[in-house]
């Protein structure tokens, strides 16, 4: 049985766009803390088919709708303990549906279904606070305390048997410490994405050393950088060693917090593809403003080669 280290091992793999933009190109408001989380309740639908629209799109990956789903985030609304597992649970049994749709369909056509791979989105802690932290890190909270907050999620995402975890937009050193120690034991992979200043973590430290920490442990197998501006991905890549490259900028522009919405011009990611396989990347798709078009896009400029994972 192929498992995803053996398909990142014969890369590149193309990941999926944003979830965010996505639901509200279909007309739904995320204007609040729980951003997309919150349709993991009201509406998995809708989280679904963005996931099938990716899968169409060319992807290999989809990276669930969890990002911000946590057990104190959904408990602020009132939403208890079980139910919050089950909302979990309920993000990677979404995604591996859609996942298995569409080797179907292939399948029905006559043609070699392409196996699709579902990563659980594990946010980091300020995607909770909703407050942008996630760019600045350092919340004023210990390792250990962080490591508390997220092996509780884990452990549930692991109970729902993703592919491999998506750890994803961490800002520091030390919550990157907190998770890796969350996962051990789980048996489940993982990659590792910093969000990013250049060359430093968000809370400004060298990304060698992150990178470093990343491939210290023996559950990750790729590290990298998402939910960045395109143009600082080539040289944090340069920067990782060991193990593959995992790359899923942003599509352009400035976020404006006050008005929640990006301004100035997109990028074109797939124009930028083939200088970060040449850095080594392994996991190549889209974070904020990336869509299924620009997914497309992108798995096209990365050729025939990766038709067959």
């Amino acid at each position: 049985m192929t498992t995803f280290r053996d398909a990142l091992a014969a890369g590149p793999l193309v990941l999926d766009g944003g979830m965010s933009n996505e639901l509200e190109a279909q007309g739904h408001d995320l204007s609040g803390t729980l951003w997309s989380a919150r349709l993991l309740r009201d509406d998995p639908g809708a989280i679904a088919a963005v996931h099938r629209a990716y899968f169409a799109a060319g992807a290999h990956v989809a990276i669930t709708a969890g990002y911000q789903a946590t057990y104190d985030g959904f408990a602020r609304l009132g939403i208890s303990r079980a139910e919050t597992t089950a909302l979990l649970k309920r993000s990677v049994s979404l995604a591996r549906e859609a996942a298995e749709a569409a080797e179907a369909t292939e399948a029905s056509l006559g043609e070699t279904p392409q196996k699709r791979w579902v990563a659980a989105s594990v946010g980091p802690y300020g995607a909770m606070l909703a407050d942008g932290s996630e760019y600045r890190g350092d919340y004023g909270l210990s390792v250990a305390e962080l490591t508390r907050f997220h092996r509780p999620r884990l452990e549930a995402l692991a109970e729902a048997a993703p592919d491999v975890f998506a750890v994803e937009t961490i800002p520091d050193l030390r919550e990157a410490e907190a998770v890796l120690t969350a996962l051990d034991g789980l048996g489940i992979p993982a990659w590792l994405s910093y969000s990013i200043r250049g060359t430093t973590t968000s809370a400004g430290q060298p990304l060698t050393e992150a990178f470093a920490l990343a491939r210290s442990c023996d559950a990750v197998v790729a590290t990298g950088v998402n939910c960045a501006p395109a143009a600082d991905a080539t040289a944090a890549l340069a920067l990782v060693t060991g193990v593959p490259g995992v790359v899923y900028p942003n599509g352009g522009g400035v976020w404006d917090a006050a008005t929640r919405s990006w301004l100035g011009a997109q990028d074109e990611i797939a124009d930028l593809a083939p200088a970060w396989l040449r850095a080594g990347a392994s996991l190549v798709g889209g974070c904020c403003r990336v869509g299924p078009a620009e997914i497309a896009e992108l798995a096209a400029r990365l050729g025939p080669s990766t038709a067959d994972h």
